[in-house]
């Protein structure tokens, strides 16, 4: 066991490079994803104390000798270095899959993908493939010629899938890398530390679990992570990733919620009457961005929420039946004359003691500006208007800084709310939300908010409002594939001076997300 547990080092391998684009799809090329999600798995092993070294650090061409002669080099032919090459796959499918060796065991193979699922990412299989010509052999020069070293190709998704599956691969990069260097860390049984601000979604079985103890520990059943996990007995074993629910967990100590899709911390403040404040403070968080399945601590007691901010899908019915309540009540309590409601609206729920005596809504509200914030964002979210927000901040341009305090204008729910900043864009062949979302840096969310879509469906000739953005030189928005590393070669920095700058803790970056650019 003391053997297995060693490791000498980790090579990572960009796939492709240079004249060699790799598979591409979508607007993207293989080479560049690969290279983009092999700098940040490069910083963060650094980060862990691990040996790591790139196969390369650029857009270069390396043949298969260059590149499986580098990979010996690194570190010697030696069975405790781990090779991971990263690839994009093509071919009309969707998913991740995992390649290992015919000398190695399916162990790490089998790892990881469970990692990349528990992540959110579809999987499909870890397998072996052997050459045609000599069985004896493995297909792959990577796997073929690199010694005795434990290599594996790591296939993130398909790179010709749906538009709205590339999107999840750009805009969640970070967490796929995460649960690689995580399996990795656990394989070998050191100590992994996530980045400040994350917490995955997932549970890693330890010595001693059962389903009955996690599901105790949890607060939830043994039946739902059977269920969420497809798990067919109650078998489990040791480093084996579980999915959490996306629930409240509560353990004999504190509270604790988990964060869901749609969460911010000044919705958690607000349903849990206590300030984004307390809840940075209780949790050590140096920012405001959150990510789904990330653990919160809540002060004790957890008091009833004192207003509810409407989500996608609901209604005054639902939200009556969730607090116990009617849609009367609801509707003389926050001066409703219909059923109509939006997105990011704020309502006021009854108190048990006093429910027809509500107290007098304040006129404006404060909100804290988070990381992938814009004006648009935020005038859509309380049915407010750009214009609005900036009047009542004496604005003189859009541009927001992460933390900054601004007052929102509160508005009553009317007919004829005036539209954000737009302009029209005439859909030509060969488009979709995805690409034009790429090409303006917005969301497909916020075109398909502006323009009331259902779908991601789009008809040639079609006119679509494209909300607008600003931005000037000493700033830049986050897109998706960004890094800091690619931020800084392209303005001409270093990342050391990016992340002083805007005070990062970690690699870590999110879509949207506003740098100062020195």
């Amino acid at each position: 066991m003391d053997d297995i547990r060693k490791l000498t080092g980790v090579v990572i391998d960009p796939g492709h490079g240079g004249t060699d684009s790799g598979a591409t799809g979508n607007d993207m090329l293989e080479k560049n994803y690969t290279l983009l999600i092999s700098e940040y798995m490069y910083d963060r092993f650094k980060e862990l104390g691990v040996p790591v070294a790139l196969t390369r650090n650029s857009d270069v061409t390396l043949s298969p000798t260059e590149r499986t002669n580098k990979i010996l080099s690194e570190f010697g032919n030696n069975k405790d270095v781990i090779v991971i090459s990263n690839h994009l796959n093509a071919g009309g499918g969707t998913g991740a899959e995992v390649i290992y060796a015919l000398r190695n065991k399916d162990t790490l193979a089998k790892k990881i993908l469970e990692s990349l699922g528990a992540e959110g990412q579809t999987t499909r299989k870890y397998y072996q493939r052997r050459l045609p010509s000599d069985t004896s052999k493995d297909y792959y020069f990577i796997h073929r010629n690199t010694g005795v070293t434990e290599p594996l190709i790591v296939e993130y998704g398909f790179i010709d899938d749906k538009p709205e599956n590339v999107e999840f691969l750009n805009e969640n990069y970070q967490r796929l890398a995460e649960a690689v260097i995580r399996s990795v860390m656990d394989y070998k049984g050191l100590k992994y530390i996530p980045p400040e601000g994350y917490i995955s979604n997932t549970y890693v079985v330890q010595k001693g679990d059962s389903l009955y103890s996690i599901a105790r520990k949890l607060n939830t059943t043994v039946d739902e992570l059977k269920r969420l996990n497809n798990l067919t007995s109650n078998t489990l074993s040791i480093g084996q990733v579980l999915k959490i629910p996306s629930q409240a967990v509560i353990d004999d100590e504190e509270n604790i919620y988990v964060v869901k899709s749609g969460d911010t911390l000044y919705k958690i403040a607000q349903d849990y009457n206590i300030t984004v404040d307390e809840l940075k403070n209780l949790n050590n968080l140096s920012s405001n961005t959150l990510s789904v399945g990330q653990l919160l601590k809540i002060p004790s007691p957890i008091s009833e929420p004192e207003t509810y901010t409407v989500k996608k899908g609901d209604s005054l019915y639902s939200i009556a039946q969730e607090f116990n309540t009617t849609v009367d009540i609801l509707k003389k309590l926050n001066n409703l004359t219909s059923n109509t409601l939006s997105i990011g609206q704020i309502l006021k729920l009854p108190k048990p003691a006093d429910i027809d005596e509500p107290s007098q809504e304040p006129t404006n509200i404060t909100y804290t500006v988070q990381s992938g914030d814009s004006l648009y964002k935020i005038a859509t979210k309380y049915n407010t208007t750009i214009d609005a927000i900036k009047k009542a901040n004496n604005l003189t341009n859009d541009l927001l800084s992460i933390g900054q305090v601004l007052t929102i204008p509160t508005t009553t729910i009317s007919e004829e709310v005036p539209e954000p900043n737009y302009f029209n864009y005439k859909v030509v062949s060969g488009d979709s939300l995805y690409k034009i979302a790429k090409k303006y840096n917005v969301t497909i969310d916020s075109i398909k908010e502006l323009n009331n879509l259902t779908s991601n469906l789009l008809s040639i000739g079609q006119t679509i409002k494209i909300p607008t953005t600003s931005t000037n030189e000493r700033t830049y928005i986050v897109k998706s594939g960004d890094s800091l590393y690619s931020i800084a070669k392209e303005f001409n920095t270093t990342v050391d001076n990016l992340k002083k700058l805007n005070n990062l803790p970690s690699n870590m970056l999110s879509i949207g997300q506003i740098l100062i650019i020195e």
